[in-house]
């Protein structure tokens, strides 16, 4: 049943409508068959059957149903009859409506194919696409898809550009507009905008008038461009920019313009018509553009609250005018800095012993130094004219204050190469006169050449010097029978001589190589091995303070003697010398061994001196007093023979008392036990007493004595039995070596902090040989007179009057006499003499 009903239903609507009654036909058809044919259809069968038993009128409810299907589809048949009336009216109106649409649709589509152009449109978040218009016009091809293939109608950057505007357009619906040209020269225009939810793409040729007119609006677009650059550069300039418009009043200023006045930003200053020059600035500036000419000047301006420099540059146009302001604050402050740097250098150069002369691009002379005109005694009204460098060569050549060259003008052409290097040159100028000039050119960083002309002629010659200097210090070195060794100041040998390799035994090869005193010591301990001393020597060498000499000797193994001596020299090396002193070491030795075997024997000598001494007092003194007596007539009369030989023995016994005497003092001296008895001494009395002493002698040999001494020469502090004693000795000494009928002179001088004695006598004086052996002790010399002393006289007076703080003297000239000089001070302080001290004071 349901497929004879779907059957029915495909057939109606295959028919042409025919109104509500086929609607009805079909309802009560339906209502009929489904109750005729309830056993067929079980599950309707058994509601209908359950309805009626309900009821308990199964007839009566079938009849009751049909009606109400029967009521049921009239009622629907007149409600489908109705809405069929309005659905015809809307479907009139709406084909109305859609024939409207379909015109104004064949319309606008019309118009838009009106002029070669093709539409492109998108669907929203879609890849379909509807494509209008002739692309043969545009793209060349008839078939719509390829006018999205871009690169193969356009050129490859266009077509790169074009994609990414299209794929800017379908994701973000942001428009443009663009002109490109096709590969076939063609110009065309795209445009994409965003409409109605899709993404719409026009291409359309601009060829003709249309081209000019886009072709200008797109200079006019670029030109705006071009000005908004423009503006931006301009405001980005730290100078100040302005513009004024024909009545001189400001239209543009720049940001710097803007912060020079102190305003908020340049369309503040606009507004405010706030001006950057002073009156008298603008006035210059309006009387130039009145007259058309465009104003070029320094001026001062007061911007940013501070004086500034600037140079204005105002130019006219025909709408206006435009200027610009050039801070040069700083430009003048470098320059005047760099006038006063180059006057201090100037100063500077001139002050230097080294010519100096600087020529400029133009080969022109700017500057020279007084060196220059000193070196070259060159006029100053040549230089002041600033000549060429070639009229200052050839004036120098011209005195012959050049060095005298073959070829003038090739070493002229070769000194001018310097214009035209980059680094500096030396030249070496032998002047006619004799001098050596060491000249240098120097390319300046800005053109032209600085000349620096030296004079090393003294310097050449002292190099020379000190070569010939240095080489004949190698040869004397070489020749030095002493080893001698330089080290420097880093202890590495620098010199050194072949003594020092013989005495050493070291190889030439190694000491040229300059080895480390740790080296040269290691070398050497193979026949010395004190380290200690070597220790010493290196430190000696290497010390940074406290450079002081040392002096060792050292004993080598093999049985030479060495003197090491280190002398530090001034530029902090060190002199070492080695000195083989074996044979002076052995004859010192010798000479030691001698002197201690003298000693030895001097001091025998003496101690037997003072043993005889004293055992001969007692037996003398025995016998001058039995000599006494046996002259005393109390004890019986003597013969005029005996009388005579109890005179001699007299005299023999007091000789030889005064003798002993002597002797005695000495060794008392000699002791240190020597003390003297000082006091108040009148000096013309103790004088007169001294020769009370010797006036048999005088008389004996007709001799003459002279006492000279001023009246009142007063007294002085002195033992005066020694002061006796020394007076005595230096006349027996004189009346000894005196001829007959000579004169002897003692004379006294009183010195404001001396006094002087003098004992002078005519004999045949003392050789300069002998003048220090009469001091000794038993040093006697007749001199051919026949004197003949114990040698003990000017032994005595010497360690008398050095006791007493003194001095002796001898002044003897052979044949003409001696003259003694005794100075006594007249406070001194009494110090001990010993016989040593006496050989001491002799020598």
């Amino acid at each position: 049943m349901p497929e004879t009903i779907r059957a029915a239903n495909e057939r109606l609507r295959s028919r042409p409508r025919r109104g509500g009654l086929q609607v009805a036909f079909l309802i009560a058809s339906f209502c009929w068959v489904t109750v005729a044919h309830a056993d067929a259809d079980s599950g309707v069968a058994d509601t209908i059957d359950t309805t009626i038993t309900a009821l308990g009128q199964p007839q009566l409810a079938n009849l009751t149903l049909t009606l109400g299907l029967l009521i049921f589809a009239v009622l629907a048949t007149i409600a489908l009859l109705r809405t069929r009336k309005t659905a015809d009216r809307a479907q009139t109106a709406s084909r109305d409506q859609a024939m409207e649409r379909n015109a104004e649709i064949d319309r606008l589509k019309t118009l838009l194919l009106s002029e070669p152009q093709v539409l492109v449109a998108w669907a929203a978040a879609t890849d379909e696409t509807d494509i209008l218009g002739d692309t043969g016009l545009i793209v060349g091809d008839h078939q719509p898809e390829r006018v999205l293939a871009f690169g193969a109608w356009l050129e490859p950057a266009a077509a790169q550009r074009m994609e990414h505007a299209v794929e800017t357009l379908r994701g973000e619906g942001r428009g443009f507009v663009m002109t490109l040209t096709t590969n076939a020269g063609r110009p065309i225009e795209a445009e994409g905008r965003a409409v109605g939810g899709r993404a719409v793409l026009r291409l359309r040729d601009v060829s003709g008038i249309e081209r000019e007119l886009i072709d200008l609006a797109a200079r006019h677009d670029r030109l705006q461009s071009d000005v908004e650059t423009l503006k931006a550069l301009l405001d980005s300039l730290p100078a100040p920019v302005w513009a004024r418009d024909a009545a001189g009043k400001l239209v543009f200023v720049n940001s710097a313009y803007a912060h020079a006045v102190e305003a908020k930003d340049s369309t503040d200053a606009v507004a405010r018509e706030l001006e950057l020059l002073d009156r008298g600035a603008r006035h210059e500036l309006a009387r130039a553009r009145s007259i058309g000419e465009a104003y070029s000047g320094r001026l001062p301006a007061i911007a940013a609250g501070s004086r500034r420099i600037f140079d204005v540059v105002d130019a006219p146009s025909g709408a206006g005018s435009a200027g610009m302001a050039i801070d040069r604050t700083e430009v003048e402050t470098m320059r005047t800095e760099l006038a006063r740097m180059v006057e201090a250098h100037r100063r500077v150069l001139d002050q230097l012993a080294t010519g100096v002369t600087i020529f400029n691009v133009d080969r022109k002379l700017i500057f020279y130094n007084s060196a220059f005109r000193s070196l070259f005694d060159l006029a100053p009204a040549l230089l002041d004219e600033t000549p060429t460098d070639s009229a200052v060569l050839d004036a120098l050549r011209t005195g012959r204050k050049l060095p005298e060259e073959t070829d003038y003008r090739q070493w002229k052409a070769q000194l001018y190469e310097a214009y035209r290097a980059v680094e500096p040159k030396e030249h070496m100028w032998h002047l006619p006169d004799g001098r050596t000039l060491r000249v240098v050119t120097t390319p300046n960083p800005e053109g032209g050449v600085t000349y620096l002309y030296d004079d090393v002629t003294e310097r050449l010659a002292m190099h020379r010097r000190y070569d010939a200097l240095i080489k004949v210090q190698s040869e004397t070195l070489d020749h030095l029978a002493e080893a001698v060794a330089v080290f420097g100041s880093d202890g590495r040998v620098r010199l050194h001589n072949q003594a020092f390799q013989r005495m050493w035994k070291l190889a030439p090869e190694a000491l040229n190589a300059h080895p480390h005193i740790e080296a040269v010591a290691a070398w050497c301990q193979a026949q010395h091995d004190d380290n200690a001393l070597w220790r010493s020597l290196r430190g000696a060498l290497t010390a940074i303070d406290g450079r002081e000499p040392m002096v060792a000797r050292i004993e080598r193994r093999d049985g030479v003697m060495i003197d090491l001596t280190t002398m530090p020299l001034p530029d902090g090396a060190t002199l070492v010398t080695f000195q083989d002193v074996s044979d002076t070491v052995n004859v010192e030795r010798a000479l030691r061994e001698r002197n201690e075997a003298l000693e030895t024997a001097d001091a025998i000598k003496i101690d037997f001196v003072h043993h005889v001494s004293y055992e001969l007092r007692s037996p003398l003194t025995n016998i001058i007093g039995f000599a006494h007596f046996l002259g005393d007539p109390a004890f019986g009369p003597l013969t005029d023979k005996q009388r005579e030989y109890l005179g001699y023995i007299t005299t023999s016994t007091n000789a030889l008392l005064a003798l002993i005497n002597n002797i005695l003092d000495l060794a008392t001296i000699d002791a240190g036990a020597m003390a003297l008895t000082l006091g108040d001494v009148d000096i013309r009395v103790t004088m007169d007493a001294a020769a009370e002493g010797v006036l048999d002698r005088l008389v004996k040999d007709n001799l003459k004595l002279e006492i000279n001494a001023m009246p009142g020469i007063g007294r002085f502090t002195a033992d005066e039995r020694r002061l006796r004693q020394i007076l005595f000795n230096l006349l027996s000494n004189a009346i000894g070596f005196s001829p007959p009928n000579g004169i002897v002179t003692l004379t006294a001088e009183r010195r404001p902090d001396a006094v002087v004695f003098t004992v002078t006598d005519r004999g045949p004086g003392i050789s300069p040989e002998q003048k220090d052996k009469v001091f000794e002790w038993f040093e006697t010399d007749s001199k051919g007179s026949e004197h003949r002393g114990t040698g003990l006289g000017l032994s005595l007076v010497r360690s008398f009057v050095e006791l007493h703080g003194g001095t002796v003297t001898i002044d003897s000239t052979p044949g003409q006499g001696t003259t003694v000089t005794c100075v006594f001070p007249v406070e001194h302080a009494v110090q001990p003499i010993t016989k040593q001290s006496a050989k001491q004071s002799a020598a």
